[in-house]
């Protein structure tokens, strides 16, 4: 392999573990935790203060080997030594609010003394860092207007008396106001800059938690909906199997009794079992098609007539080949599917029953929508009988339970040879 490949992969590799150092570091701090973000500031501050007391210390390197200079070089260096101390201590380890907050005081004595004891601008430098560590620890508004009111005059002062101090007394009175305004401003701008970014950082911090529980509200409203779509299903297929045994069944289980009692007197009354058998033939007809209903329900397919369209077509079933005769006035309807369903497992149970009870040849049927309701009237020319002891076998009953249920009512008259009806009222309902 050619040195020069050599030499380029190697210095791939040491960049990709710098770069894995720095992830691996960078992300022990999740930002949009803000105890884990002051820790990691706290973290950056430091490390920048060891940095910029570094460099001031190298700037001041000369003095300590200056027989001069060494007094002034000694406190410095005990500046910063105590300076880093309680720093370090403040940041790291003191836990009560008595001792932060005294150790926030000598913090500050001791930032404003670097202006005494270098020059530079280094020392404000350092300045800057501590008032950046006050106004990210400190977050209620008043107090960090305090702190800008007393630290940022108190450093212009302090700066101004160095100024004049020392071998600088002979500066022109315009330069040293001049750098002391200069001084000023950029510790305002500077607050006002740390300020405007805390506040998007703590804005974003609310964002991203109101984020965080819309999201777990969307999950729990996820889980609700699958959960009630759950118990939806499992109830229209519980009311399916219900419709299914108390119509189709109980369809099924009169034909059979209706066949055999046929059976029974086909050679005595031979136009009474033909009577009876084809209301057992139209009964079967009608279980069927329930069934077919049923079916298409469970297998999710909607209906493909319309209500008018759908009840038509159980009159003509009803008449072909059964010898009845039916007239009917049906006109426009719409209405829900439990309605729409209801409607015409009642037409079909009205004229099953007036057949079968009944012995009836003809029938009137007439359903109409007005003033916001459904009227449903089915008659027969059957026996009939006497008005005062209608007898509400299983499926009268269970049609006035449904018609109560969906909000209507119902009604059964006969009389004595006058044939038997049946009178119901339904709320309408509205296309959307």
């Amino acid at each position: 392999m050619p040195k020069t490949d050599r030499n380029n992969r190697k210095e791939r590799g040491e960049d990709g573990k710098i770069r894995a150092y720095f992830e691996r570091l960078f992300s022990k701090y999740d930002v949009r935790n803000e105890q884990q973000f002051a820790l990691f500031g706290k973290w950056l501050i430091f490390i920048l203060l060891l940095i910029v007391q570094s460099l001031l210390l190298l700037q001041h390197f000369d003095m300590f080997f200056s027989i001069k200079k060494w007094w002034a070089a000694f406190p410095l260096q005990v500046n910063v030594a105590l300076f880093t101390l309680s720093e370090a201590l403040k940041l790291f380890v003191v836990k009560s609010k008595t001792f932060t907050v005294l150790f926030y005081v000598f913090n500050a004595v001791s930032a404003c003394a670097f202006l005494f004891l270098a020059s530079g601008t280094y020392a404000l430098i350092i300045y800057i860092l501590v008032l950046t560590e006050f106004y990210i620890t400190v977050q209620k508004g008043k107090a960090v207007a305090w702190i800008y009111v007393l630290c940022v005059p108190l450093y212009a002062l302090i700066y101004t008396a160095r100024m004049l101090s020392f071998d600088e007394v002979d500066l022109p009175l315009m330069k040293l106001l001049q750098e002391s305004i200069g001084a000023f401003v950029l510790l305002t701008a500077h607050f006002l800059l740390s300020q405007i970014a805390l506040a998007f950082y703590r804005q974003f911090l609310r964002l991203d938690k109101t984020l965080k529980e819309l999201n777990e509200s969307k999950k729990e409203l996820e889980k609700a909906y699958e959960a009630v779509r759950e118990v939806s299903v499992l109830e229209e297929r519980q009311r399916i199997a219900k419709e299914i045994h108390d119509t189709a069944g109980h369809s099924l289980t009169t034909v059979i009794m209706q066949m055999e009692s046929a059976k029974l007197i086909v050679n005595d009354n031979p136009e009474e079992a033909k009577q009876k058998i084809a209301a057992a033939n139209l009964r079967a007809r009608h279980a069927l098609e329930e069934l077919r209903d049923s079916v298409h329900l469970l297998s999710g397919a909607t209906a493909p007539k319309s209500l008018k369209d759908e009840l038509t077509s159980i009159l003509h079933e009803s008449t072909d080949g059964t010898g009845i005769k039916i007239r009917s006035d049906v006109g426009e309807l719409f209405a829900a599917q439990s309605k729409h369903r209801f409607l015409c497992n009642t037409l079909k149970e009205g004229i099953s029953n007036g057949l079968r009870h009944g012995g009836a040849t003809a029938f009137w049927f007439e359903c109409k929508q007005e003033n916001g309701k459904i009227l449903f009237v089915l008659s027969d020319n059957g026996r009939g009988v006497d008005g005062s002891i209608v007898n509400k076998g299983f499926g009268l009953t269970t049609m006035e339970e449904r018609a109560r249920a969906l909000g209507g009512e119902i009604t059964f008259t006969s009389e004595d040879g006058e044939g038997f009806e049946i009178r119901m009222q339904l709320p309408a309902d509205t296309k959307e």
